[in-house]
């Protein structure tokens, strides 16, 4: 008897985040998977050789000799790449990630998505994490690894536990961190639009991805769209604080909409009490009653105004306390109930790169953060400025993505860091100067285009009780490890 083809995918791009979590998935599922990539870094290349996916380094066209069912593109892969030449030339079928994972894995589950500008990762993880604990079992794809899993992706498990209801649904559920960035060189669409969820989280909307979005008016575009694709029975969950927000669901909005951080509504004088009165009045209700969340400084969670428990964990900032109402809302439309929500959270541990301690040595601490656009960086470092007093903090960042690379945000980097007592910034391989634009910050900023000076600056200004927090989203040189040796030498 003729045994059964395994069915075959390479992954072009396979090292990004999302791509390596594509791949973790699809061997699951039972594909063999292969890919390749330029560069590689952990976590994901960690990841990805810890599942025995194989990889290949470069684009070379001898790839092809994989002869897999399908190709699958990551948005890293451009025209000119030449093994994406090859492809074309050839007539071979090949597919956008998004588009692959739409077709292939979440046709039949119930997709929750998580979008915004910042917070996609972590919020991702904690509503993963809340319908873990609640017993459902379900799957994710993460931009990052959450700690309570220890992986990036996986697969809804089978037999979910009664521990709550399902909300009427009898498939999987599958959480998904839903970017607004382009899907492929050959679709310029936001890759969330595929998803099609059926319950959505809005966490933020500001200006981002400069190299793709022409200002915040065509960012908007792409997040109508997802509000498109949201059933008429299935749930937005959305920040009330935003006005960029509250103009996408202006513009058309058949789902019911849950609202959090904007209740009670603010005092008269606030430039935003109108704004905020129309989300309240209007926006919660285009297709049934909605609900307003909110959460004050001591962590105390209200639903409608009626007190729901207290968040009890050790995440920093108003950031992360917004991010929670948001994840307590999305479980609580599949039917978890907030009491467990809170008490998942209260278990909850974090994402690997958002404030992770890396070391601590001769009483230094040393922290690694994600942290890459204006707002992140702000919230974080005020996060733990609320943390640690008035213990001095040490920011150190690298402007790596594309948008800052670009300059476009390089006046807001000196207001954004106006907490830590000293700055350091990587000015190397940038198409603005850095000196020049932290000049407000006076002589409490230092900028180096070499690494190594860069690090031997940090070590000088250092001493005991302080906190060094390095802000990138990418390797920095491995400034981490550099910096721990030449603290502890």
């Amino acid at each position: 008897m003729k045994s059964e083809k395994v069915p075959s995918i390479h992954i072009l791009g396979i090292c990004g985040t999302f791509m390596g979590g594509i791949a973790v998935l699809a061997q699951q599922a039972g594909y063999r998977v292969t890919g390749c990539d330029a560069n590689v870094y952990p976590p994901m290349s960690t990841q990805l050789e810890a599942q025995g996916i194989e990889l290949v380094e470069g684009f070379g066209t001898e790839q092809l000799d994989l002869n897999p069912d399908i190709f699958v593109i990551g948005n890293v892969v451009s025209r000119g790449n030449p093994l994406m030449e090859e492809i074309l030339n050839r007539g071979l079928p090949y597919v956008s990630g998004p588009q692959w994972l739409a077709d292939r894995l979440l046709r039949d589950k119930w997709v929750m998505a998580v979008a915004g500008t910042h917070g996609k990762t972590t919020t991702t993880s904690m509503l993963a994490w809340i319908l873990e604990y609640a017993g459902l079992n379900p799957g994710f794809l993460i931009g990052g690894v959450p700690e309570n899993f220890g992986v990036s992706a996986r697969l809804p498990l089978p037999q979910p536990s009664p521990a709550c209801g399902r909300g009427g649904y009898e498939g999987d559920f599958f959480v998904i961190e839903a970017d607004e960035y382009d899907t492929a060189f050959f679709d310029k669409r936001s890759k969330f639009v595929h998803y099609r969820p059926r319950t959505a989280i809005l966490i933020n909307l500001e200006f981002d991805h400069a190299d793709i979005f022409a200002d915040l008016a065509a960012i908007e575009t792409q997040f109508h769209h997802l509000v498109r694709t949201v059933p008429g029975n299935g749930l937005i969950v959305s920040n009330g604080r935003e006005e960029s927000l509250v103009r996408v669901i202006k513009r058309g909005c058949w789902t019911p909409v849950e609202i959090f951080g904007v209740h009670p509504l603010p005092s008269p004088t606030s430039h935003s009490t109108k704004l905020q009165k129309t989300v309240t009045k209007s926006l919660v209700t285009p297709a049934g009653e909605g609900a307003s969340w909110q959460i004050d400084d001591g962590n105390c969670v209200t639903l409608n105004g009626e007190y729901q428990g207290i968040l009890k964990w050790e995440l920093m900032g108003e950031h992360n306390r917004m991010n929670a109402l948001a994840a307590l809302a999305a479980a609580r439309h599949v039917g978890v109930p907030v009491e467990l929500g809170l008490a998942a959270l209260a278990e909850f541990k974090n994402v690997k790169r958002r404030m992770e301690v890396r070391g601590v040595v001769n009483g230094i601490t040393v922290y690694d953060d994600f942290a890459h656009h204006p707002t992140a960086i702000g919230t974080t470092v005020a996060g733990l400025r609320h943390k640690v007093g008035n213990a001095r903090i040490l920011a150190v960042l690298e402007p790596r993505s594309n948008t800052m690379k670009l300059g476009v945000m390089k006046n807001a980097l000196p207001g954004s860091l106006r907490d830590a007592d000293e700055v350091f910034c990587y000015g190397a391989n940038l198409g603005w100067d850095a000196a020049a634009s932290l000049a407000p910050l006076g002589a409490k900023a230092i900028v180096k285009d070499d690494l190594n000076e860069l690090v031997a600056a940090i070590a000088a200004t250092a001493r005991p009780g302080d906190y060094v927090l390095v802000m990138s989203n990418g390797g920095f040189g491995g400034i981490h490890e550099k910096l721990l040796k030449r603290l502890a030498g």
